[in-house]
């Protein structure tokens, strides 16, 4: 007689092994979210780029892009572009974690505020306020035309690469102080005591034990500067990089093309994933384990030395806030049309509320209700990935994090091309604008929610089930409570690169939904640089005061990236 016996890896036997209950549902509800708004839109998006003029099937638009030197050279741009700014920025970034972190250098506090601002205001707003300075008719291009002197403006290659450097080497900075404040200095001490000097000593020991971060924050830079839409556009003048072209493919005012515009999309998201990966593969292939015990010490300086040395990093630091320092002061300079004159009114703020108040409705009414969505849902799914962790979650979590990877110029075109048609029609609706800040921004919420998580005891939650309180009550008046430290301090961080968005709403927008930063976009193709500094200022003073806010909520430690 044959027994049969349960196969351990069929599908019942796995579905049995998700115990449903409130958590399953919420993992079963995360999964059809994820799948409507990022995996369908993407396999739309990719479908897209095979299909041609007359509906069949194609290779031509790949054929077409390693055969045009029209494209190929906006693929060399952005590689060029990104390559540089991420040197450049590391050049930057690492000397002033390391003085920062390792000597006693004047007002710490000061300075760490000014660079975590400047990160966090948008690239464009950067490249607009340096066109207000360096431009062709800019306030530092005429003072030092009128010393007989003439310098380059903002525009070109070059300007866009100086505006990402100072914008985003921030994220190098940040990375390499976290790191450099917790490793383990024996080694360096150890080194010393050989006679090794100070140089070779940094070089051989301190950057192979930071690598894993300085890497990270390498690649958050690269990243960002590959897949960055509004600077190259503002200072660009006809350099053209992978994201103008997939936006002037698929919003053309002759007629686009949205095939080709997915085809660069497509490209532009292999490339962001493979260095993603190589990234990752590289820091897999060695261990840069430290155990902590003995972290660096703070070095006393001479009065003199410190003196030096705070100047030194305070020159980088007001340079990136100069950006910021500049809008806030313009948007209060009388302008007629693009000239500003001499004196001080507040008529640029009156255009505003008079011209478009809308604009500053849409932009916090939206970003309000996503942050809510990423609130609730971000707590529960970061719960479910922390506490049952299982191969169902662990691929709900890297499907939540590909729309990180994905630059928003391209999660916009995708959800345009997946819901412009029947059953579900979502273009040219506000709706679709809170769907991509939701699906593009949440990460942020769910990677600080997991991280504070992983850090409370499971005793309180098993104490207060063997008390007879279920589950889910006890997460909901226990452990969603002992959360919201860290759930609060990732929305906040979404809420601040929600309220500047500008890729994916140039997109998906249209004129009743318009937002803060496509106004301000558009007020400087325009050269209506007075409302566009107003409106500029006023994200400005959002970003300051949530960065405020989220300090606060941290206890002192700002938000995490």
């Amino acid at each position: 007689m044959e027994i049969k016996t349960a196969n351990p890896f069929s599908i019942k036997h796995r579905l049995l092994l998700l115990r449903w209950d409130f958590w399953t549902f919420v993992i079963f509800c995360t999964y059809i979210i994820m799948f409507a708004f990022v995996i369908y839109p993407l396999a739309t998006l990719m479908i897209s780029s095979f299909i041609g003029e007359e509906g069949g099937l194609t290779l031509q638009h790949y054929i077409d892009f390693i055969q045009l030197d029209y494209y190929r050279s906006a693929l060399r741009n952005s590689l060029i572009v990104s390559t540089l700014a991420t040197i450049f920025a590391i050049m930057i970034g690492l000397p002033l974690a390391y003085i920062s972190t390792r000597y006693d250098i004047k007002f710490k506090g000061l300075l760490q505020m000014i660079i975590v601002l400047s990160l966090l205001s948008p690239p464009f707003i950067g490249a607009y306020s340096w066109i207000i300075l360096m431009g062709n008719n800019g306030m530092i291009t005429n003072f030092i035309r009128n010393l007989g002197f003439e310098i380059p403006s903002i525009y070109g290659m070059h300007g866009i690469i100086f505006v990402f450097t100072m914008q985003l080497y921030p994220h190098i900075f940040l990375y390499i102080s976290g790191a450099l404040k917790s490793i383990n200095t024996s080694l360096e001490e150890a080194s010393e005591s050989l006679g090794m000097k100070k140089w070779q000593r940094f070089r051989t020991i301190t950057i192979p034990l930071i690598f894993p971060t300085l890497s990270t924050g390498a690649l958050m830079v690269f990243m960002a500067s590959f897949a960055d839409f509004g600077t190259p556009m503002l200072l660009g003048q006809g350099f053209k990089v992978l994201p103008i072209l997939a936006y002037n493919e698929f919003i053309n005012e002759m007629g686009g093309n949205p095939a080709m515009a997915s085809t660069l999309s497509v490209i532009i998201i292999i490339f962001t994933t493979t260095v993603l990966f190589a990234q990752r593969y590289i820091i897999s292939k060695k261990n840069y384990a430290s155990n902590g015990m003995s972290p660096p010490k703070v070095k006393k300086l001479s009065k003199g030395k410190k003196t030096l040395l705070s100047i030194l990093v305070f020159i980088p630091a007001f340079v990136s806030i100069l950006p910021q320092l500049t809008v806030v002061t313009t948007s209060f300079i009388k302008t007629n049309g693009p000239i500003f004159q001499k004196g001080f009114s507040l008529d640029s703020y009156r255009e505003v509320i008079f011209r478009v108040p809308h604009v500053i409705t849409n932009t916090f009414s939206f970003s309000l209700v996503s942050i809510i969505l990423m609130i609730i849902i971000g707590m529960l799914v970061s719960y479910v990935l922390v506490r049952r962790n299982n191969k169902f979650t662990a691929m709900l979590d890297a499907v939540i994090m590909v729309p990180y990877v994905m630059p928003g110029i391209v999660l916009g075109i995708s959800l345009v091309i997946a819901y412009n048609k029947p059953p579900i029609i979502l273009t040219g609706t506000w709706v679709i604008l809170v769907i991509a800040y939701f699906v593009r921004k949440i990460p942020y919420t769910i990677r600080s929610s997991t991280a504070y998580l992983h850090q409370l005891d499971k005793n309180v939650e098993e104490a207060s089930i063997s008390l007879g309180v279920p589950p889910m009550k006890t997460f909901f008046k226990t452990t969603g409570r002992l959360m919201i430290p860290g759930v609060m301090s990732g929305a906040l961080l979404s809420w601040i690169t929600t309220i500047n968005e500008l890729s994916s709403t140039l997109v998906l927008y249209y004129g009743a939904t318009a937002t803060i930063s496509v106004t301000i976009y558009s007020e400087v193709l325009t050269s209506n640089y007075g409302t566009g500094a107003a409106l500029a200022s006023i994200l400005t003073l959002s970003t300051f005061i949530s960065l405020l806010i989220a300090n606060k909520l941290s206890g002192g430690r700002g938000l995490s990236l």
